[in-house]
């Protein structure tokens, strides 16, 4: 099934807003967001990842802080 998004309903949804944002306005907008509202993020842009807690104790044996998973979104979104 192939999902189409208009460009219109990006603009709507936060995951796609978040995804323009830049600089101090990108890092303001997650640092305003949870930790685990982050990881939703996380898992939704790169299905491959690791970032869920069970999943990351499995195989790190540890758990995504709210600064990496900070400093993880930004690196996806600014070098994407």
């Amino acid at each position: 099934m192939n999902t189409y998004i208009s460009e219109e309903e990006k603009l709507k949804h936060p995951y796609y807003k978040l995804m323009e944002l830049r600089d101090d306005v990108l890092e303001s907008e997650l640092n305003t967001w949870s930790r685990l509202d982050l990881i939703e993020w996380l898992c939704w842009n790169d299905r491959n990842g690791v970032y869920r807690d069970e999943q990351s104790l499995q195989e790190f044996d540890n758990i995504l802080s709210k600064e990496e998973a900070i400093e993880i979104i930004t690196r996806q979104i600014t070098e994407a």
